[in-house]
């Protein structure tokens, strides 16, 4: 579990220029960027939206309580309050995302539009990874489209995920906002408790919005957690996070490209053919954090002493950890479950890819172990996931499940393999990916048989109705 699950309280970057450089930062009411309306401090690489007061997000709307800061303060507070929708403010996260973008990653990299002979590079890079991949898997295509995408781009396409993603525990906290003061008391407390659900789905709004944008200036395509954030049947690069990417390897810079885009073909493929497998995964995200407890006692004690000229109140407990996961055999296979499901996905792609790769790409060794250390050392998109779920993936099943994959194609074929993903019930489970071998070398099931048994229970309604028949049939003749 993180220990900050949601990232509240990300602490501002310090400026290039030490002390001076607050100094000026506070003078100037902020750091880079277009100044947030919401008085939101913490933004990554911003210096702290909001000037003196920004290290508490709530801190900058209530000035000093003069009466003209006061009303502005109110002014700002009623439009953040005004937001009726569901437990997250999703315009505010992606208008946080987009600033964030907008001020660039942390080597001073900025956002750009994406150029012609850029879109051309990844239209070709797709189609050759799509044909390399016809030898490694028995799945046809599953790009309709190649597609080059900016951060901003990357952002737009993929926060309908990431809505899908994120609501199940912010409902969790709406509701656990609303349970924790008595009946009789709910009525009177109506204002307040409604003022800091809204409050809630602004903090959401921002930090998801922060975590995004952040993730955005570091991911190279639409899979890179190994979930489907982007639309169906697009294979989406980011050629200024590729070339990053690939800056320090001692490698071309179109070999990292196609190894890339052999990664993001082979999730397109497999998400397009498995037509379960989405609602799989997004299923048991949502089963996971729908387990997930919210530490009421805590919450009320918030509730209790909430002072509205204090609103930060409320963040220092979200700061300090109010999710838990239950102790409970649901919540534990919920768990299972979902690690089981990534590692499977991505344990295959790896496999499929280095299949493709080894034998054209000279590089295809040191790309796919840096890949794989990227995301053991907890890589940009891991991190990312387990602060908005609350969600901590192990990396070791990314291993455990290439080898399985690798040890089917050498004992079934690629078409026994990629058989396993017909039902999610042929699938390994958790215990087999600790015994690969096992599973491997497992007597196979005769699906004919079963086959032959069904056939024969679907006639048997007809076999009855015929016996009835013949039976009717000689009562008359006996009449």
């Amino acid at each position: 579990m993180s220990d900050t699950p949601f990232g509240f309280g990300l602490p501002p970057e310090e400026p290039e220029d030490g002390d001076e450089g607050k100094k000026k930062d506070q003078q100037s009411g902020g750091g880079q960027g277009p100044a947030n309306p919401f008085g939101f401090g913490g933004m990554p690489g911003a210096g702290g939206f909001g000037g003196p007061g920004a290290d508490n997000p709530l801190a900058a709307m209530f000035g000093s309580l003069n009466p003209t800061d006061l009303g502005a303060a109110f002014q700002q507070l009623g439009q953040m309050l005004s937001y009726e929708g569901g437990p997250v403010n999703w315009d505010m996260a992606k208008q946080i995302a987009r600033q964030t973008v907008a001020q660039g990653t942390a080597d001073g990299s900025k956002d750009a539009s994406v150029g012609p002979s850029e879109r051309k590079a990844v239209e070709e890079a797709v189609r050759l990874a799509d044909l390399w991949l016809d030898d490694a898997t028995s799945l046809p295509s599953g790009s309709a489209s190649a597609v080059a995408w900016s951060r901003a781009e990357w952002v737009e396409a993929t926060l309908p995920a990431w809505r899908e993603l994120v609501d199940p525990v912010a409902e969790r906290v709406g509701a656990a906002m609303g349970d924790v003061l008595p009946e009789e008391m709910q009525a009177m407390a109506g204002p307040l408790i409604g003022m800091m659900r809204s409050m809630g789905g602004a903090m959401f709004g921002t930090q998801i919005g922060q975590a995004v944008g952040v993730l955005a200036g570091e991911v190279v395509g639409s899979t890179d957690i190994g979930l489907p954030l982007g639309p169906a049947r697009k294979a989406a690069l980011l050629p200024a996070n590729v070339e990053a990417f690939g800056k320090d390897l001692g490698v071309p810079l179109d070999e990292v490209r196609l190894y890339l885009a052999l990664r993001e073909a082979a999730h397109q493929r497999l998400f397009a053919h498995v037509p379960w497998l989405r609602s799989h995964l997004f299923g048991a995200v949502d089963g996971y954090a729908r387990g997930i407890k919210v530490d009421t006692a805590k919450l009320e004690d918030v509730v209790g002493q909430f002072d509205p000229q204090n609103p930060e109140q409320l963040q220092d407990a979200l700061q300090q950890g109010m999710f838990q996961p239950e102790d409970t055999p649901e919540q534990k296979a919920a768990l299972a479950r979902l690690e089981t499901a990534l590692a499977l996905v991505e344990g295959w792609v790896d496999a499929v890819v280095h299949a493709a790769a080894k034998p054209r790409l000279s590089s295809a060794d040191a790309l796919r172990e840096t890949l794989r250390r990227r995301r053991a050392t907890g890589g940009p998109a891991e991190q990312t996931f387990a602060t908005l779920i609350g969600l901590e993936l192990r990396p070791r099943r990314l291993r455990d499940a290439s080898r399985l994959w690798a040890s089917l194609t050498d004992a079934r074929g690629v078409d026994g393999r990629d058989a396993l993903w017909h039902h999610p019930d042929m699938l390994p489970t958790a215990t087999d990916l600790d015994d690969p071998d096992g599973f491997v070398h497992r007597e196979q099931m005769d699906f004919s048989e079963l086959d032959k048994m069904l056939g024969e229970a679907a006639d048997k309604p007809n076999l009855k109705k015929d016996v009835e028949k013949d039976d009717k049939a000689e009562g008359d003749d006996t009449e």
